[in-house]
């Protein structure tokens, strides 16, 4: 899908006067205008699901009637646009370059949510000095009119990540029940707790077999965080392994769109409730199961 044609400007134009409404509103009334939920969303290892995870949970956000915008801040090996089928005419490198402003490459996607490019192929964006990074988390004040920004890091623990997850009111952590994976996300978390503005994180257990594999995986992760590194991880929740999950992907279509009743889909619903502090209200014979099986009660 190509966005760019005469329709997009329109788009455009109507982004730049919303937020410049917001913006008089703001200094007329500044204690009315709140500002957008940031979700940072990374992993210790690549390969673990992270950026289905993010594009599912905004869509899920979005369902609800939330305005979400999804930033692909993994910088050099970006693939959000890719899973979404969408190429974009400008992206973040063109934003760190100074050609563009951030709120002047966002797209409108069919998904209901709206996304901010990454950069693939560009190298030298895998390691911004501070002043870029710095430069780069402010520009995120112009998304005003968001209710939710869901950042999507890379992996690892590159300053550039956590630039992004100091700036976020949670960072939600991403593993899966192999080995390396565990090992990794428990390396990520090390790194946050020895921030000194760490936010809240935030455990999922992605491609999990069972309830119990998820619920031993998360237990291990959080005890041994408490014990060692005296930092709260939260037990946000598992995502069940899912043959739809490959086959959205090969598609290029959200599996949540396409496969709104399976296991992934219900199981990330599940977790986008918990995020915004609702009631899950699971549809078909799966979703009452996890529904009976958690209710409001944390995993």
């Amino acid at each position: 899908m190509d966005y760019n044609s005469s329709t997009m400007g329109e788009v455009k134009k109507d982004q730049a006067e919303r937020l410049r409404l917001i913006m008089q509103e703001k200094k007329a009334n500044p204690e009315m205008v709140r500002q957008p939920r940031v979700i940072t969303i990374s992993s210790g290892k690549g390969g673990v699901g992270k950026t289905n995870v993010a594009i599912n949970l905004a869509i899920a956000f979005s369902e609800i009637g939330k305005k979400v915008v999804v930033m692909d801040a993994d910088l050099g090996l970006a693939n959000v646009n890719v899973i979404l089928g969408i190429i974009p005419k400008y992206n973040l490198y063109h934003v760190i370059k100074g050609q563009k402003r951030l709120n002047e490459i966002i797209i409108d996607t069919p998904y209901g949510i709206q996304i901010i490019a990454g950069a693939s192929g560009f190298a030298q964006l895998a390691d911004l000095d501070e002043d870029a990074r710095e430069s780069f988390v402010k520009e995120l004040k112009d998304l005003v009119y968001a209710d939710i920004i869901i950042i999507d890091t890379g992996a690892g623990v590159s300053q550039n990540v956590l630039t992004f997850l100091k700036s976020a009111d949670d960072a939600i952590i991403i593993t899966t029940p192999e080995p390396t994976a565990i090992t990794d996300a428990y390396g990520i978390i090390k790194t946050i707790s020895s921030e000194i503005n760490a936010p809240n994180v935030k455990l999922v257990v992605n491609r999990v077999k069972s309830y119990m594999e998820g619920k031993r995986v998360a237990e291990r992760v959080i005890n041994i965080a408490g014990q060692f590194l005296n930092i709260k991880v939260d037990n946000l929740g598992f995502v069940f392994e899912d043959v739809t999950v490959q086959k959205s992907v090969i598609k290029q279509d959200p599996f949540i769109k396409s496969a709104p009743n399976s296991k992934a889909s219900q199981s990330i619903k599940h977790l986008m409730s918990r995020l915004a502090n609702i009631k899950y209200n699971g549809a078909g014979g799966f979703g009452r199961f996890l529904k009976n099986l958690f209710g409001g009660k944390s995993f």
